[in-house]
């Protein structure tokens, strides 16, 4: 799944100033506020223009009220409403936007020059499209961005000779480590993941996973999805395939490793043998401030790495029989197409389950492998290929759980009554 442009878009130079003008799609979520921390840390490099966020008005409007952004949208009109009478007594009073409109606006009309996305699911993706088409540098650490619609993505990215900045911290790191050398002489890539919380546990034991145990990730703070992404390996497979995307690579030349320590971000092989690695703790401030500042490097360190201290650093295959869902992820990058949206909508509708208690821990992985046999992989060349698959997957990983109500959760509860 390689990329046909003869450029990829994370080879495209910066040419961008300080200070930089700054639109958050997202802002409320976890990569929001450490984007807006790490802003707050640099003072004079950057500008907030725009903030775009979903139903938390409580924290948008002390994020506006800091920061005096210029745009700022919520999910719904009753929503806007509210925020623009809160906001009413701000020496300068935002403009208040709301749904996809004003998603769009924020990335697309507000003055930023510089967009982090970072909305979950694809709900962005117009608004980002957007973005590129009107010369915006887009900064990506939404991973159904590039999941669903990377080829999109790169293919407006490459015609406007721009980059596209990762900020997932794995991507980052194969960023950081290709300064060193060019795209193709990389050998492969290799991933590194923690192994979530169920890394040592015996499989037979998997059936009686609790969504509060998926949620205690060993190393990282994130989001509810990514963290439970992260406990069946799926937020892996996702990187997989955007690696792919953004590095024009084969997904059998994108490497897995475990790495519980979480130290080594992700690692470069070159053709001559040698591999680099890119370390630092496991802090998100990290990848987001090099992404807002590429290509310098601020004398600013959020947070210090220790190796000594450290002590080990250990890499261990990733066992596919374990993580089925790491094995799903490569089948639908090998399928290419609108395979990738297919994919997250499936594993969105069968986590959300999940969480519900409607849905065993290891059934996630059965809906969406019959999600990926039931809805076939078509070519993606329009937005609208993208929506039209993502409603169809998860129509029919709707359809697959209430034919299969309470799969892979019975057997724990019978053990537990037990």
């Amino acid at each position: 799944m390689p990329s046909t442009h003869s450029q990829l878009p994370a080879e495209f130079p910066v040419q961008l100033d300080f200070p930089r003008r700054i639109a958050i799609l997202g802002s409320t979520g976890s990569i929001g506020q450490s984007t807006l921390r790490v802003i707050e840390a640099l003072p004079g490099r950057f500008e907030v223009v725009a903030l775009a966020a979903g139903r938390n008005l409580d924290l948008l409007e002390a994020q506006a009220r800091q920061f005096l952004p210029r745009l700022v949208s919520v999910a719904d009109a009753e929503l806007a409403t509210e925020l623009k009478q809160r906001l009413n007594n701000l020496p300068r009073r935002p403009e208040v936007l709301h749904g996809p409109g004003g998603l769009r606006a924020a990335a697309a009309e507000s003055p930023a020059n510089l967009i982090v996305a970072a909305v979950v699911g694809v709900a962005c993706l117009e608004a980002a499209l957007a973005a590129i088409q009107a010369g915006k540098l887009l900064a990506v650490a939404n991973k159904e961005l590039l999941v669903a619609g990377g080829p999109l993505l790169a293919a407006a990215a490459a015609k406007r000779k721009m980059p596209l900045l990762p900020i997932d911290s794995e991507h980052s790191a194969i960023h950081q480590c290709l300064r060193a050398g060019r795209r193709s002489e990389m050998r492969r890539l290799i991933l590194t993941a923690s192994g979530g919380p169920f890394r040592d546990w015996p499989l037979e034991k998997l059936v009686q996973v609790k969504p509060e145990q998926a949620l205690r990730h060993p190393t990282w703070q994130m989001g509810q999805r990514v963290t439970l992404d992260s406990a069946t390996l799926m937020n892996k497979g996702f990187e997989v395939l955007e690696a792919c995307h953004l590095f024009g690579l084969e997904e059998d030349r994108v490497e897995v490793l475990i790495h519980p320590q979480s130290l080594a971000h992700s690692m470069v092989e070159f053709h001559d043998g040698s591999v680099l690695a890119q370390l630092s703790p496991a802090d998100m401030a990290m990848p987001i401030q090099y992404a807002l500042t590429y290509p310098e490097r601020m004398p600013h360190a959020p947070a210090q790495l220790d190796l000594a201290a450290q002590g080990k650093l250990e890499f261990f295959a990733a066992d596919e029989g374990r993580y089925p869902c790491l094995r799903l992820a490569r089948q639908a990058g090998r399928a290419g197409g609108t395979a990738g949206a297919i994919l997250n909508a499936a594993d969105e509708i069968a986590v959300g389950e999940f969480m519900k208690g409607r849905l065993g821990f290891t059934a996630i992985a059965d809906c969406i492998e019959a999600v990926l046999s039931q809805v076939p992989a078509q070519p993606l060349r329009q937005l609208e290929d993208v929506l039209g698959a993502d409603a169809e997957a998860r129509q029919a990983a709707r359809d697959w759980i209430v034919q299969n109500k309470g799969k892979g959760k019975n057997a724990a509860e019978r053990k537990e009554n037990h």
